[in-house]
Protein backbone atom coordinates (compact mmCIF):
# COMPACT_ATOMS: atom_id res chain seq x y z
CA UNK A 1 0.00 0.00 0.00
CA UNK A 2 1.54 3.46 -1.23
CA UNK A 3 0.94 6.27 1.28
CA UNK A 4 0.18 9.54 -0.78
CA UNK A 5 -0.34 13.34 0.93
CA UNK A 6 -3.34 14.79 -0.87
CA UNK A 7 -2.67 17.78 -3.06
CA UNK A 8 -3.90 20.75 -1.09
CA UNK A 9 -6.74 22.53 -2.63
CA UNK A 10 -5.71 26.06 -2.58
CA UNK A 11 -7.28 28.25 -5.45
CA UNK A 12 -4.14 30.16 -7.38
CA UNK A 13 -6.59 32.68 -7.99
CA UNK A 14 -6.40 34.96 -4.49
CA UNK A 15 -9.38 37.34 -5.57
CA UNK A 16 -10.67 38.18 -8.76
CA UNK A 17 -13.02 41.44 -9.72
CA UNK A 18 -14.68 40.60 -13.59
CA UNK A 19 -11.97 39.83 -15.76
CA UNK A 20 -9.06 41.22 -13.11
CA UNK A 21 -8.09 38.75 -11.07
CA UNK A 22 -4.99 38.62 -8.28
CA UNK A 23 -3.17 35.31 -8.00
CA UNK A 24 -1.07 33.59 -5.84
CA UNK A 25 1.95 33.51 -8.34
CA UNK A 26 1.62 37.32 -9.15
CA UNK A 27 1.91 38.17 -5.31
CA UNK A 28 4.73 35.82 -4.95
CA UNK A 29 6.52 37.72 -7.32
CA UNK A 30 5.34 41.09 -5.78
CA UNK A 31 6.17 39.59 -1.95
CA UNK A 32 9.52 38.48 -2.93
CA UNK A 33 10.31 42.33 -4.60
CA UNK A 34 9.71 43.86 -1.72
CA UNK A 35 11.32 41.73 1.09
CA UNK A 36 14.57 41.59 -0.76
CA UNK A 37 14.02 44.89 -1.57
CA UNK A 38 14.10 45.76 2.09
CA UNK A 39 16.81 43.73 2.86
CA UNK A 40 18.74 45.48 0.69
CA UNK A 41 18.10 48.60 2.02
CA UNK A 42 20.08 47.46 5.00
CA UNK A 43 22.65 46.25 2.80
CA UNK A 44 24.02 48.66 1.01
CA UNK A 45 25.04 50.37 4.44
CA UNK A 46 27.07 47.85 5.53
CA UNK A 47 31.04 48.93 5.47
CA UNK A 48 31.87 48.67 3.15
CA UNK A 49 29.27 51.29 1.86
CA UNK A 50 28.16 50.46 -1.74
CA UNK A 51 25.22 52.81 -2.31
CA UNK A 52 22.45 55.01 -0.77
CA UNK A 53 19.14 54.18 0.37
CA UNK A 54 17.96 56.36 -2.50
CA UNK A 55 19.43 54.49 -4.63
CA UNK A 56 18.83 50.93 -2.79
CA UNK A 57 14.88 52.00 -3.72
CA UNK A 58 15.66 53.19 -7.53
CA UNK A 59 16.89 50.24 -8.34
CA UNK A 60 13.85 48.06 -7.40
CA UNK A 61 12.56 49.25 -10.54
CA UNK A 62 14.95 48.31 -12.33
CA UNK A 63 15.38 44.46 -10.52
CA UNK A 64 11.56 44.44 -11.34
CA UNK A 65 11.68 45.03 -15.00
CA UNK A 66 14.93 42.80 -15.50
CA UNK A 67 13.21 39.60 -13.26
CA UNK A 68 9.83 39.90 -15.04
CA UNK A 69 11.37 40.72 -19.25
CA UNK A 70 14.38 38.26 -18.44
CA UNK A 71 12.01 35.63 -16.43
CA UNK A 72 9.21 35.88 -19.70
CA UNK A 73 11.93 35.73 -22.76
CA UNK A 74 14.31 33.22 -21.11
CA UNK A 75 11.46 31.01 -20.85
CA UNK A 76 10.28 31.76 -24.51
CA UNK A 77 14.16 31.03 -25.87
CA UNK A 78 14.83 27.93 -23.54
CA UNK A 79 11.70 26.23 -22.95
CA UNK A 80 9.22 26.55 -25.46
CA UNK A 81 10.07 28.64 -28.74
CA UNK A 82 9.14 26.69 -30.97
CA UNK A 83 4.89 27.21 -30.18
CA UNK A 84 5.44 31.01 -29.40
CA UNK A 85 6.74 31.27 -33.01
CA UNK A 86 3.51 29.49 -34.27
CA UNK A 87 1.63 31.99 -31.34
CA UNK A 88 4.09 35.35 -31.10
CA UNK A 89 1.09 36.87 -29.20
CA UNK A 90 1.26 34.57 -26.31
CA UNK A 91 4.49 35.71 -25.49
CA UNK A 92 2.69 38.27 -23.52
CA UNK A 93 0.03 36.07 -21.90
CA UNK A 94 1.80 36.31 -18.50
CA UNK A 95 -1.14 35.08 -16.81
CA UNK A 96 -0.77 31.51 -18.22
CA UNK A 97 2.57 31.11 -16.75
CA UNK A 98 5.71 30.36 -18.14
CA UNK A 99 8.83 32.18 -16.28
CA UNK A 100 12.57 31.15 -16.23
CA UNK A 101 14.66 31.71 -13.48
CA UNK A 102 18.03 31.67 -15.26
CA UNK A 103 16.29 34.10 -18.24
CA UNK A 104 15.10 36.17 -15.00
CA UNK A 105 19.34 36.22 -13.62
CA UNK A 106 20.39 37.44 -16.87
CA UNK A 107 17.96 39.92 -16.75
CA UNK A 108 18.58 41.12 -13.37
CA UNK A 109 22.52 41.33 -14.30
CA UNK A 110 21.81 43.26 -17.35
CA UNK A 111 19.68 45.72 -15.43
CA UNK A 112 22.50 45.84 -12.40
CA UNK A 113 24.92 46.80 -14.85
CA UNK A 114 23.28 49.46 -16.90
CA UNK A 115 22.00 50.22 -12.85
CA UNK A 116 25.76 50.76 -11.76
CA UNK A 117 27.07 52.35 -15.00
CA UNK A 118 24.83 54.89 -14.86
CA UNK A 119 24.79 55.49 -10.95
CA UNK A 120 28.66 55.13 -10.92
CA UNK A 121 28.36 52.36 -7.93
CA UNK A 122 31.05 49.80 -8.05
CA UNK A 123 29.18 46.75 -9.55
CA UNK A 124 30.07 43.95 -7.76
CA UNK A 125 30.20 44.89 -4.54
CA UNK A 126 26.59 45.75 -5.08
CA UNK A 127 25.44 42.48 -6.90
CA UNK A 128 27.06 40.95 -3.64
CA UNK A 129 24.67 42.88 -2.12
CA UNK A 130 21.79 41.70 -4.54
CA UNK A 131 22.96 38.03 -4.51
CA UNK A 132 22.54 38.28 -0.85
CA UNK A 133 18.84 38.81 -0.61
CA UNK A 134 17.82 37.01 -4.47
CA UNK A 135 17.20 33.55 -2.37
CA UNK A 136 13.73 35.29 -0.62
CA UNK A 137 12.11 36.00 -4.38
CA UNK A 138 12.81 32.08 -5.30
CA UNK A 139 11.80 31.01 -2.14
CA UNK A 140 8.53 32.46 -2.76
CA UNK A 141 8.09 31.94 -6.34
CA UNK A 142 8.61 28.31 -5.46
CA UNK A 143 5.48 27.91 -3.48
CA UNK A 144 3.60 29.39 -6.03
CA UNK A 145 4.78 26.59 -8.09
CA UNK A 146 3.60 24.47 -5.34
CA UNK A 147 -0.04 26.18 -5.36
CA UNK A 148 -0.29 26.18 -9.05
CA UNK A 149 0.43 22.53 -9.19
CA UNK A 150 2.92 22.94 -11.89
CA UNK A 151 6.70 22.06 -11.88
CA UNK A 152 5.94 19.04 -9.96
CA UNK A 153 8.71 16.03 -9.39
CA UNK A 154 8.81 12.48 -10.98
CA UNK A 155 6.85 9.47 -9.59
CA UNK A 156 7.74 8.13 -6.21
CA UNK A 157 6.44 5.83 -3.66
CA UNK A 158 7.99 8.24 -0.34
CA UNK A 159 5.63 8.47 2.24
CA UNK A 160 5.62 12.23 1.41
CA UNK A 161 4.61 11.66 -1.92
CA UNK A 162 1.75 14.11 -2.88
CA UNK A 163 -0.72 13.36 -5.97
CA UNK A 164 -0.68 16.98 -7.91
CA UNK A 165 -4.11 17.42 -10.12
CA UNK A 166 -1.95 17.94 -13.13
CA UNK A 167 0.19 14.63 -12.61
CA UNK A 168 -1.89 12.24 -12.73
CA UNK A 169 -2.90 9.36 -10.17
CA UNK A 170 0.54 8.22 -8.55
CA UNK A 171 1.77 10.36 -6.03
CA UNK A 172 5.12 12.49 -6.75
CA UNK A 173 7.87 14.13 -4.85
CA UNK A 174 6.61 18.09 -4.38
CA UNK A 175 10.08 19.39 -6.20
CA UNK A 176 8.89 22.58 -5.30
CA UNK A 177 8.91 22.33 -1.85
CA UNK A 178 12.55 20.88 -2.40
CA UNK A 179 13.71 24.03 -4.16
CA UNK A 180 12.13 26.51 -1.63
CA UNK A 181 13.95 24.74 0.91
CA UNK A 182 17.15 24.62 -0.36
CA UNK A 183 16.89 27.80 -2.99
CA UNK A 184 15.43 29.45 -0.87
CA UNK A 185 16.10 29.14 3.06
CA UNK A 186 18.92 27.23 3.19
CA UNK A 187 21.13 29.56 0.47
CA UNK A 188 19.56 32.54 2.42
CA UNK A 189 20.68 31.51 5.68
CA UNK A 190 24.07 30.51 4.02
CA UNK A 191 24.35 34.30 2.27
CA UNK A 192 23.94 36.20 5.64
CA UNK A 193 25.83 34.42 7.63
CA UNK A 194 28.48 34.76 5.35
CA UNK A 195 27.63 38.68 5.22
CA UNK A 196 28.17 39.37 8.67
CA UNK A 197 32.23 38.72 8.35
CA UNK A 198 33.18 42.22 6.54
CA UNK A 199 36.43 40.53 5.02
CA UNK A 200 34.45 38.61 2.85
CA UNK A 201 32.27 41.52 2.16
CA UNK A 202 35.30 43.42 1.22
CA UNK A 203 35.83 40.83 -1.85
CA UNK A 204 34.14 41.94 -4.64
CA UNK A 205 32.36 39.07 -6.29
CA UNK A 206 32.50 36.70 -3.78
CA UNK A 207 29.03 36.27 -2.49
CA UNK A 208 28.13 36.82 -5.98
CA UNK A 209 30.13 33.54 -6.57
CA UNK A 210 28.59 31.85 -3.36
CA UNK A 211 25.08 32.38 -4.86
CA UNK A 212 25.73 31.21 -8.54
CA UNK A 213 27.45 27.99 -7.46
CA UNK A 214 24.82 27.54 -4.70
CA UNK A 215 21.73 28.09 -6.69
CA UNK A 216 23.31 26.05 -9.58
CA UNK A 217 24.00 23.08 -7.22
CA UNK A 218 20.84 23.56 -5.53
CA UNK A 219 18.85 23.04 -8.83
CA UNK A 220 21.63 20.42 -10.43
CA UNK A 221 20.30 18.21 -7.19
CA UNK A 222 16.58 18.91 -7.35
CA UNK A 223 16.37 18.14 -10.98
CA UNK A 224 17.04 14.49 -9.75
CA UNK A 225 12.98 14.62 -8.39
CA UNK A 226 11.88 16.84 -10.53
CA UNK A 227 9.48 15.80 -13.47
CA UNK A 228 10.94 17.50 -17.26
CA UNK A 229 8.87 19.39 -18.85
CA UNK A 230 6.34 17.28 -21.02
CA UNK A 231 6.98 19.16 -24.18
CA UNK A 232 11.11 18.83 -23.55
CA UNK A 233 11.77 15.46 -21.60
CA UNK A 234 15.07 14.25 -20.74
CA UNK A 235 18.53 15.18 -22.39
CA UNK A 236 21.76 13.51 -22.65
CA UNK A 237 22.65 10.81 -20.13
CA UNK A 238 19.08 11.29 -18.29
CA UNK A 239 20.02 15.14 -17.84
CA UNK A 240 17.82 17.98 -18.19
CA UNK A 241 17.70 21.37 -19.42
CA UNK A 242 17.85 22.93 -15.90
CA UNK A 243 20.94 20.82 -15.08
CA UNK A 244 22.69 22.18 -18.43
CA UNK A 245 21.47 25.64 -17.55
CA UNK A 246 22.69 25.13 -14.13
CA UNK A 247 26.37 24.34 -14.78
CA UNK A 248 27.61 27.54 -16.38
CA UNK A 249 26.13 29.19 -12.90
CA UNK A 250 28.47 26.97 -11.14
CA UNK A 251 31.45 27.40 -12.84
CA UNK A 252 31.00 30.52 -13.45
CA UNK A 253 30.18 30.64 -9.56
CA UNK A 254 33.32 28.72 -8.56
CA UNK A 255 35.54 31.34 -10.39
CA UNK A 256 34.44 34.23 -8.81
CA UNK A 257 35.00 32.64 -4.88
CA UNK A 258 38.39 31.32 -5.99
CA UNK A 259 39.60 34.07 -8.05
CA UNK A 260 42.07 36.39 -7.06
CA UNK A 261 40.53 39.64 -5.11
CA UNK A 262 41.17 43.08 -5.41
CA UNK A 263 40.31 45.10 -2.16
CA UNK A 264 37.29 47.25 -2.21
Amino acid sequence: MIFAIPFPAIDPVIISFGPLAIRWYSLAYIGGLLLGWQVLRRMVRRTPEVASLEEADDYLVWATLGVILGGRVGYVLFYNLGAYLENPLAVFALWQGGMSFHGGLLGVIVATIIFCRRRGIDLWLFADRVACVSPIGLFFGRLANFINGELFGRVTDAPWGVIFPRGGSEPRHPSQIYEACLEGVMLFAVLMWLSRNEALRRRPGFLTGVFLAGYGGARTVVEVFRQPDAHIGFLSFGSTTGQWLSAPLIMAGLWLMLRPHRKA
